[in-house]
């Protein structure tokens, strides 16, 4: 009994095209999407770095240029007050600008080293639980520590002119710590089983 050929009843084999010889994008390893991001942090800690450099010498230099007959305007959109500008109080201006980018330079640090594994494809890495960790932390303290300073400034340098952040704005915040420390327990989850699995073999 002979099988009839494609070609008499109708059916064509497919081609191959590039189009369906397309491999998915990567995630992990050389050439993927982590390396990529890895670049753009790269970028963002060099130009973070740069900032937070230039303002640590800028409250450096606070201490002793002279800023007599100097005001300050504080503002809170279209309502603003003038009052002299003093040297507490441009040295913990100058100081929590430079505290608020260094944090978030610290933050880059510990990203940076997290997409460098990623990168290397292998992500689950007891130092990563630990950088996970500081990173919520440092969020953590940016986060309160820009709720008391604008407290401060709405109470003793401008009351009636800023208003304090209420509880609801932490909302957003807090939700992204906790995210952040959620993340680092997957990742501890992850060194466990890898860890496991390598004594198992």
């Amino acid at each position: 009994m002979h099988l009839p050929k494609l070609a008499s009843i109708g059916i064509r084999a497919p081609r191959l095209s590039a189009g369906n010889l397309r491999t998915p994008l990567r995630t992990l390893g050389p050439g993927s999407v982590s390396s990529l991001l890895k670049i753009a942090l790269d970028v963002a800690y060099v130009l973070l770095a740069l900032i937070t450099g230039v303002l640590l010498l800028l409250w450096i230099a606070s201490i002793f240029i002279p800023i007599d007959n100097l005001n300050v305007t504080v503002s809170d959109g279209a309502d603003g007050r003038q009052m002299p500008l003093t040297r507490p109080l441009l040295l913990f201006g100058v100081g929590a600008i430079t505290a608020y980018f260094g944090g978030f330079l610290m933050i880059l640090r510990g990203l940076r080293k997290i997409f460098r594994t990623l990168t290397l494809g292998d992500p689950f890495q007891p130092d990563n639980v630990r950088r996970l960790r500081q990173i919520g932390l440092i969020l953590a303290i940016v986060t309160g520590g820009v709720w008391v300073a604008q407290g401060l400034v709405a109470a003793r340098l401008a009351p009636g002119v800023m208003e304090p952040q209420g509880v609801s704005d932490l909302l957003t915040p807090v939700f992204s710590i906790l995210v952040v420390f959620v993340l680092a327990e997957v990742f501890r989850e992850g060194a466990r089983l890898r860890r496991e699995s390598e004594l198992t073999i």
